[in-house]
C-alpha cells in the first residue's frame, strides 16, 4: 500500500475501523425487521386490522391483515433500499462523498425520528420511516465502500467486510427488542439512534474525502480535516486525467495503441451485467421474502405463544450477526486470486472477473441450499405438519445453534403439534401425558 508517510497510515486505519462501526451499528438496521415487528405488535401498531375479540380466551383474533400491513412496510422499504441505489450512485459520482453522506444522514435521521414519534394511532408513519431508514442506510454503505481503495492489496476484503457489517447491523433492532422487554420504550431507543447522527456528521467532515477516494491510490494521498502531518490534497478528476494521459504516452512510446475503455452504456447493456443483475435480484428477493414473512410464520408455528415467538426471533437475529464474520471470506478469496500473475494475453479486467468466479459460485450454492432447505418448512406452515416441522427444524437448528438449538426445536415442534390442523401422530402415552399437563395447569390455583 502506498502513502504511509506523513501520518496517513493511522488515518487510513481510523477511517476503516470507524466505517465498520458505522455500518455495523446503523446502516442496515432495516433488515432487523423481524425483531422490530415483535415490538410493534406488542405496542398495538396496525391493531385495527385484527378481527375478532382480543379479550376472548377461546378464539384468538385473526390478525392476518395486520401481518399484511407489516409485510407491506418492509416490502416498500427494502424495495427502495435497492431501487434507489442507481440514483444514489449517480449522486455520489456527481456530487461526491460529503453531499451524498449529508443526504443519507438527513434521510436516516428523518426515518428514526418518524418511528420515535409514531404511535398505534399513527401506524402509517412506519411507511415513510422505514423507507427513509433504508435509503439513508444504503447511502452510508455506498460512501464507505470506497475505503477499500486505501488498502490496495486487500481491497475486496475491506469492501466485503463493510457489506457484512451492513448485514449484521440488523441486530440493532434485536437490542431494541431486548431493551423493550426490560422496560425501555421504543421511542427512547429511536431518539437515541437519531442522536447518533452527530457521530455520522463528525466522521463525514473529519475522516472522509470531500469528493471520493481514487483508485489506484496516489502516493501520500490524504483527505478530511483531521490534521496528521502535512496534508497532501488531490483533485480526483485532475488525477484521473493525468493518469490517463500518462497511460496514453506510455502506449505511444511502446508503439502500441491504447485500449479503449468501455463506456457506461456498453457496460449496462452487456450480457454479463444483465445476468449478474438478474442473479443478484433473485437472491435478494428470496432473502427479503424470508425476512418479511418470518414473524407470521413463527407466530403460526408457535401457536401465537409470545414467549416462544420472542425466543425464535432472537435466535434468527443472532444468526444475522454472522454476516460480519462470513462476508470477508469472499473478499479474501477474491484478493488471493487477484494477486496471481496475469496469464498470457489476459487483461486486468479479465483477471478481476476470473478472481470472482469462485466467490460467486459459493454464494449461489449457499443461497440454493438455503432455499431448498426452507421449502419443507413453508409446507409445514401451510399444512401444520408436525413431522416435517420436526425434521426441518432439527437440521437447521442443529446446524446453527448446536444442542441449544435442538432444545428450542423440540419446544417449537411441541407447539406445532398442538396446531388444530396438525397431522402429527401421537402415541397414547404421549396423548395421556399432554392431557395430564393440561389438567395440571387448569387445576393449579391462580
Amino acid at each position: 500500500m502506498m502513502g504511509f508517510d506523513g501520518g496517513t497510515r493511522p488515518r487510513y486505519w481510523f477511517t476503516l475501523v470507524s466505517g465498520v462501526v458505522e455500518c455495523l451499528c446503523f446502516a442496515g438496521v432495516l433488515f432487523g425487521w423481524a425483531s422490530l415487528v415483535f415490538v410493534l405488535k406488542e405496542d398495538g401498531y396496525f391493531g385495527q386490522y385484527c378481527e375478532g375479540s382480543p379479550n376472548s380466551t377461546s378464539v384468538a383474533p385473526d390478525c392476518s391483515r395486520q401481518d399484511e400491513q407489516f409485510s407491506l412496510v418492509f416490502t416498500i422499504g427494502s424495495f427502495l433500499n435497492n431501487f434507489m441505489t442507481f440514483t444514489n450512485g449517480y449522486i455520489f459520482d456527481r456530487f461526491g462523498t460529503t453531499v451524498t453522506r449529508l443526504l443519507g444522514i438527513f434521510l436516516y435521521t428523518t426515518g428514526t425520528l418518524l418511528v420515535a414519534f409514531s404511535s398505534p394511532a399513527l401506524s402509517e408513519m412506519l411507511f415513510p420511516a422505514m423507507s427513509c431508514i433504508g435509503v439513508g442506510g444504503i447511502l452510508l454503505l455506498i460512501t464507505n465502500m470506497q475505503v477499500g481503495n486505501l488498502f490496495v492489496g486487500h481491497r475486496s476484503t475491506v469492501i466485503t467486510l463493510y457489506n457484512g457489517a451492513f448485514d449484521s447491523s440488523s441486530a440493532v433492532f434485536l437490542i431494541f427488542k431486548i431493551l423493550y422487554e426490560q422496560g425501555v420504550s421504543l421511542r427512547t431507543s429511536f431518539v437515541a439512534l437519531s442522536l447518533c447522527s452527530i457521530l455520522h456528521l463528525t466522521r463525514t467532515f473529519l475522516l472522509m474525502p470531500r469528493s471520493y477516494i481514487p483508485y489506484p491510490l496516489p502516493e501520500l494521498y490524504t483527505y478530511g480535516n483531521l490534521s496528521c502531518g502535512k496534508a497532501n490534497s488531490y483533485n480526483v478528476e485532475n488525477f484521473e486525467k493525468v493518469t490517463e494521459d500518462a497511460s496514453k504516452k506510455e502506449c505511444e512510446a511502446d508503439n502500441m495503441s491504447p485500449q479503449k475503455g468501455q463506456n457506461f452504456q456498453s457496460c449496462v447493456l452487456s450480457w454479463v451485467f444483465f445476468w449478474h443483475v438478474l442473479w443478484l435480484s433473485t437472491m435478494q428477493l428470496r432473502n427479503y421474502f424470508f425476512i418479511g414473512t418470518l414473524n407470521p410464520m413463527i407466530s403460526r408455528l408457535a401457536n401465537n405463544d409470545p414467549d416462544l415467538i420472542s425466543k425464535y426471533t432472537n435466535a434468527f437475529a443472532i444468526t444475522q450477526l454472522c454476516g460480519v464474520l462470513c462476508a470477508p471470506w469472499n473478499g479474501l478469496i477474491m484478493d488471493r486470486h487477484k494477486g496471481k500473475p496475469l496469464a498470457p494475453g489476459e487483461t486486468e479486467q479479465e483477471a478481476d472477473l476470473r478472481s470472482s468466479v469462485l466467490s460467486l459460485f459459493l454464494t449461489a450454492l449457499q443461497c440454493l441450499c438455503f432455499s431448498i432447505s426452507s421449502l419443507p418448512l413453508w409446507e409445514a406452515v401451510r399444512t401444520g405438519d408436525v413431522i416435517v416441522c420436526d425434521r426441518v427444524l432439527t437440521a437447521v437448528s442443529m446446524l446453527c445453534f448446536g444442542q441449544r438449538g435442538f432444545r428450542w426445536r423440540s419446544t417449537l415442534c411441541q407447539h406445532c403439534s398442538d396446531h388444530p390442523h396438525s397431522t402429527g401422530f401421537h402415541s397414547p402415552h404421549q396423548h395421556l401425558h399432554s392431557v395430564q399437563k393440561v389438567s395440571t395447569k387448569e387445576d393449579r390455583p391462580s
